[in-house]
Order: structure tokens, then C-alpha cells, then sequence
């Protein structure tokens, strides 16, 4: 019997005894910090012998030591706790794979909101050229005024104005017939305000030409292409205009002699527009000089521009309205921005699932060092200082894959940017070449969006760590 209850007692200590050992390293840290503490308490206490030898001196000379200040429980537990686990290589393993997945997650997210900020920009500046920043429409039958022209340009010299008329038409090339929107411009003052048709007309020096041939016109250069039409060329125009020919009445026919070629990258406005003189298009429609349809209007800043105009022409009493080249194109600006909203959101959602990685091998560390965190607790380490250690441990993991993230991005995009790993149709997108533009408050948005998930994801853990009863761990296991 006694030699059993030995026995008993012998293997209870061991047990305590190999508790004891599996936390060493962590012990050991904090008695050799607190050692070191009272170390160097009692080295400064000064004795009585001493300082009354001191007090005897005439000029004493303080003496400064420096202390070599000891590591704190936390960044000891931060940096063990880093170290590939050998013994648990499947603890290290997932947290490595929250570290890529994060990182991952924040290159796709960052590159697509490029590419979508790219697209934006492109289809804006496409519509900008051909849509005009600003358009003025008459309110009545009497439309706009040349001399309600002259006075807009002396009150706002900074502003490019170009008055033109137009009307609708049935285009006859060859054998084949299609619908078309004729502007009648003047082509000096349009090709300051319009960059396509300047280009169209430099390009083959025209605007002579345009000058003297009233008749003269200027197409789409996928229709002159498609029909083989050559500069000189006649094209037959059917307005909607009717006049009585004989007993009934028939649509009003001009032929048009070409005179150039405009490429806008879009093809349903090179199809479709067709520029001749504010002369021939007022006496096909019978309008007197002087009096236009609409008039477009450049500045630098249109979204505050429009209301400075808008009262002035209620002050010189003006029955016209005006329109932004946005209001035009309100509803395709809306759907994409709404598309990459989604997108922002359903990317993030990577993130987010590469952060529960970080929760889980959060928790398996913890459940795998319950006895270390119950032994540091019993020896005086706070719940706070076990909180924070593993909240830092989650942290570092997640701003580690951000950081990762960042730099995967900007290679990817400059890889993109430099070689044509991706070519656009250009009659699609209006451009050849996938566009790239990250904005700084996507790439924050970004940023700021991943730390949130990392930071939520090492909560938890860290406070089931700090939850942990030592008495019970100590006692059971």
C-alpha cells in the first residue's frame, strides 16, 4: 500500500514536473526579466554609509548608468510564436496560407478596380469628345440668336462656342441606304471645340475646301471605308423635309461632294454623324442666317460652368436650356459605377475568406499552448498581455499578405500596361490596349477595407486566449 501511494505521488510530480518543462523557455524569459528588474533595483538603492559619504564632497560628480532595457512578454511571445512549429507544421502551414490568400486577394481587387477606373475613364473621354460638355437647345421655335451668341462670347471669353444646326437623314451610297444625323457647323469654330473633327480635317487639309464648297460633307471613316468612297466622291442625302413635286409630295435631295474622313473610336457616332456647312444645312431646312438650332459649348470646368450660364441667360431673358455632356450619359455612368461597386464588394469577399484563415490558426495555437498561456497567467502576465500578443500575431500575418498584396499589384499592372497580354476590339471599347487607371481613394478603400477584415479576424482569438481560466488548465491538464 505505502509502496503504491509512492508510486502515485511520483507519477503526479512527473507530470507536474513535465508541464513545467514544456513551458521552460517562456519561464525562464520572465525570471530573468524580473531578476534583472531587482538587479538593478538594489544596485541604484544607495546605502546610508554612502550617502553620507557623499554629502561630505564638495563637487560630486553624478554618475549615469545605462540600463540595457529587457524584452517585453509580448514581443518574446510575438516572435516565438511566429517561428515555424515543427511539431505542429499544420498550424504554420494555414497561417501561411492566410498570408498568401490576403495578399492574393488585394492584388485581384486592386487590379480590377484599375481596369474598371481605366474603362470609366475611356468610355468618358470617348463620349466627352463626341456628347460636348455643354450644349445650349432653344425653348421655342425662334432658336438661338446670333446675337445671343455674340453675348455669351463677350461675357465669357474663356469658353469655346460652336453654333450648329441639324436635322435627320436617309444617307444613299452606291446600292445601299442608312440613317443618319447631319450637323450643319462652322468648321473653324468646330474644330476648336471638337478634337475628331479637327483631326479629320488636318489630316487631310480640307478646311479650304469646306470653306468654299458649300455642298462639301465629312463621314464616318468606317462608311467611307465600307462603301470605298474616295474624297470627291458624291453622296446622296434624302431629308425628311417635304416639298410638292407634281401631285404629291416628295422628301428634299441634295447631293454632297466628300471632303474628309473622322474616326471618333466609336462606332455608332462614325456610322451615324455627318458634318457639312451651317450654310448648306439652313437653306435645305429654309432658315434664315443668323438663327441655329443649338450651340455646344467648351470649358474647362462644365459642372460648375453650367450654373454661371444658366443665369445669365435669365438675366439677357433667354428661353434656351442646358445640357452636361453627364446628363446625356447619366444612365451608362450610373451602371457602371453600380457594376463596380458590386465588384469592390464581391472581391472583398476574398479577403475576407482568406481571413478566416488567420481565425484558425489563431485558435489552434491557442488550443495548442493552453498550458504555456495558464503557466504565464499563474506567474503574473495579464489577460491583457495575452490579448495583445495574439491580436499582434494576427495582425503581422494580415498586414503581411497586404503588404504582399500591394506589391503583386503594381507588378501586374505595370506587366499589363507594358506588354499586350490583352488586346480589346477597338470598335467595342474604343480602345485597343486594356486601360489602367487606380484612383487613390479605390487603392485607400482597398487598403483601409483589408486591415478592417484583418483586424476583426484577430479578435476573437486573441480574446479566447485572454478568456483562458489557468487554475482549470493547470489543474486538468
Amino acid at each position: 500500500m505505502i509502496h503504491n501511494k509512492k508510486n502515485n505521488t511520483s507519477g503526479q510530480t512527473n507530470k507536474i514536473s513535465k508541464t513545467s518543462q514544456n513551458s521552460a523557455n517562456i519561464a525562464e524569459s520572465t525570471s530573468a526579466q524580473s531578476a534583472h528588474n531587482a538587479k538593478n533595483t538594489q544596485a541604484a538603492r544607495p546605502t546610508k554609509s554612502t550617502h553620507n559619504a557623499q554629502a561630505t564632497q564638495t563637487a560630486p560628480q553624478p554618475k549615469h548608468h545605462q540600463n540595457t532595457p529587457t524584452q517585453s512578454i509580448v514581443s518574446f511571445l510575438h516572435k516565438r510564436f511566429l517561428r515555424f512549429d515543427r511539431s505542429q507544421p499544420f498550424i504554420s502551414i494555414t497561417a501561411i496560407l492566410a498570408f498568401l490568400g490576403i495578399g492574393i486577394g488585394v492584388m485581384v481587387l486592386i487590379v480590377a478596380m484599375a481596369i474598371m477606373n481605366g474603362m470609366s475613364k475611356e468610355f468618358e473621354k470617348r463620349l466627352f469628345v463626341m456628347s460636348y460638355p455643354l450644349t445650349m437647345y432653344p425653348l421655342d421655335r425662334r432658336g438661338i440668336t446670333d446675337a445671343t451668341l455674340q453675348q455669351l462670347e463677350s461675357r465669357f471669353p474663356n469658353f469655346t462656342f460652336s453654333p450648329y444646326l441639324y436635322t435627320q437623314a436617309v444617307s444613299r451610297i452606291n446600292d445601299t441606304m442608312e440613317a443618319a444625323i447631319v450637323f450643319g457647323v462652322d468648321p473653324a469654330r468646330e474644330a476648336r471645340i471638337n478634337s475628331v473633327y479637327a483631326k479629320a480635317i488636318e489630316s487631310s487639309g480640307t478646311l479650304e475646301r469646306l470653306e468654299a464648297d458649300r455642298f462639301s460633307i465629312i463621314i464616318g471613316e468606317s462608311v467611307a471605308r465600307a462603301n470605298f468612297l474616295e474624297h470627291g466622291d458624291k453622296i446622296t442625302l434624302y431629308f425628311t423635309k417635304l416639298e410638292p413635286t407634281g401631285l404629291v409630295l416628295s422628301p428634299v435631295m441634295k447631293r454632297f461632294n466628300l471632303q474628309g474622313e473622322f474616326s471618333s473610336g466609336i462606332g455608332a457616332y462614325d456610322s451615324a454623324y455627318m458634318y457639312t456647312s451651317l450654310d448648306a444645312l439652313a437653306r435645305i431646312k429654309n432658315i434664315d442666317n443668323g438663327f441655329y438650332d443649338g450651340v455646344h459649348i467648351a470649358s474647362k470646368e462644365p459642372m460648375k460652368d453650367i450654373e454661371a450660364l444658366r443665369e445669365y441667360l435669365r438675366e439677357i431673358g433667354v428661353n434656351a436650356a442646358l445640357e452636361g455632356w453627364w446628363q446625356k450619359n447619366a444612365n451608362l455612368f450610373a451602371a457602371m459605377d453600380l457594376e463596380k461597386q458590386v465588384l469592390f464588394i464581391v472581391l472583398m469577399l476574398i479577403i475576407l475568406m482568406a481571413s478566416l484563415n488567420i481565425i484558425s490558426s489563431l485558435l489552434m495555437v491557442v488550443m495548442n499552448r493552453r498550458k504555456e498561456i495558464a503557466l504565464l497567467l499563474s506567474m503574473g502576465a495579464s489577460k491583457q498581455e495575452v490579448k495583445k500578443t495574439f491580436f499582434l500575431l494576427g495582425v503581422t500575418i494580415g498586414l503581411g499578405g497586404i503588404v504582399l498584396g500591394v506589391v503583386l499589384s503594381f507588378v501586374a499592372m505595370w506587366i499589363l500596361a507594358t506588354f499586350p497580354i490583352i488586346s480589346l476590339p477597338a470598335d467595342v471599347y474604343g480602345t485597343s490596349q486594356l486601360p489602367l487607371d487606380l484612383s487613390a481613394f479605390d487603392f485607400g478603400a482597398t487598403i483601409l477595407g483589408a486591415i478592417i477584415i484583418v483586424c476583426l479576424s484577430s479578435y476573437y482569438p486573441a480574446k479566447k486566449a485572454s478568456q483562458i481560466d489557468a487554475l482549470s488548465v493547470l489543474r486538468n491538464e
